[in-house]
């Protein structure tokens, strides 16, 4: 395959697999309507890809043995993230929390300064100032208005933008991590952090099994035939373009997400200034690329 056919594919499948994510708050909601919400909704939704990926990891473990720690790394890192991310989406409006996990590209210039010794120059700087100042905007709101309040899923999306940065930066140190093992890990450690966050400080009994039964044909064929898809396409396809454009194409999962958010959650509404701040953080997003 020539490399103008390569960087084609890879332009479409990013821009598919990035605009699929800006729908992954859809499922969760719908799950919590189920009677599966908070943590048990991450839970149930990031475990049906196992069952797909668990029997593929098993029969080529022995190609991908020695590329276990990098790939735990990235998992763990990602998965952690991903986890955080569901739960802030479950718990707090999906625009702000989408804003607010965007701050990856901050932390990813800090880390890549500290960890990876990039180059701090003008552009970097610019980049952090840019997603803190969006960051205050964001995390303004009148007290009158509910949606506006901040709290644990606030915590959640920030925090989980810094784990997704050290997994970029995993992604950048060790380029060769096996995809399938990286996309496996990134699942089980989303569970996990569902998990943990539903036991440890999220209200709420464990759903019925008539209603986890109910849930099953979304959960799986949404997390099987659309999530874990997209994850592979985003994998494969930011080892073959050039950063900045991997970046841009990367904003398509936010365009998604606020425009479905807009349309099917009309009562999640933010401040001008909180329009303001989303803005900047993703002008930070492409500064930092």
């Amino acid at each position: 395959m020539s490399d103008a056919r390569s960087t084609r594919l890879a332009t479409l499948a990013l821009f598919f697999g990035a605009s699929v994510w800006g729908l992954y708050w859809l499922p969760l909601r719908t799950l919590q309507d189920m009677g599966i919400g908070g943590g048990w909704g991450v839970i149930y939704f990031n475990f049906c890809p196992l069952l797909v990926m668990v029997p593929i990891l098993i029969r080529g473990r022995r190609t991908m043995l020695h590329q276990t720690p990098a790939a735990l790394f990235i998992g763990a890192a990602t998965g952690l993230g991903l986890g955080l991310y569901s739960t802030s989406l479950v718990l707090g409006p999906v625009v702000r929390m989408t804003m607010e996990f965007y701050l990856t590209s901050v932390w990813s210039s800090i880390i890549g300064v500290l960890w990876l010794s990039e180059r701090a120059d003008l552009r970097r700087w610019l980049t952090v100032l840019a997603g803190l100042v969006g960051l205050l905007l964001l995390l303004s709101g009148g007290a009158d208005d509910p949606a506006a309040s901040l709290g644990l899923a606030d915590l959640l999306a920030v925090t989980s933008g810094i784990l997704w940065a050290f997994g970029a930066a995993g992604l950048k140190r060790w380029p060769g991590a096996h995809v399938a093992a990286t996309t496996t890990f990134q699942f089980v450690f989303a569970v996990v952090a569902g998990a943990a966050l539903q036991f440890l400080v999220l209200p709420g009994s464990m759903p019925t099994v008539g209603q986890f039964t109910a849930a099953f044909p979304l959960s799986f064929f949404a997390s099987t035939l659309f999530l874990l898809p997209s994850v592979y396409l985003i994998f494969w396809a930011c080892r073959l373009l050039f950063p900045g454009r991997a970046a841009i194409l990367m904003m398509s999962e936010a365009l998604v997400a606020v425009l479905s958010a807009t349309l099917l959650l009309p009562a999640e509404t933010m401040t001008t200034q909180q329009w303001i701040g989303g803005a900047i953080v993703l002008l930070a997003c492409l500064l930092g690329r």
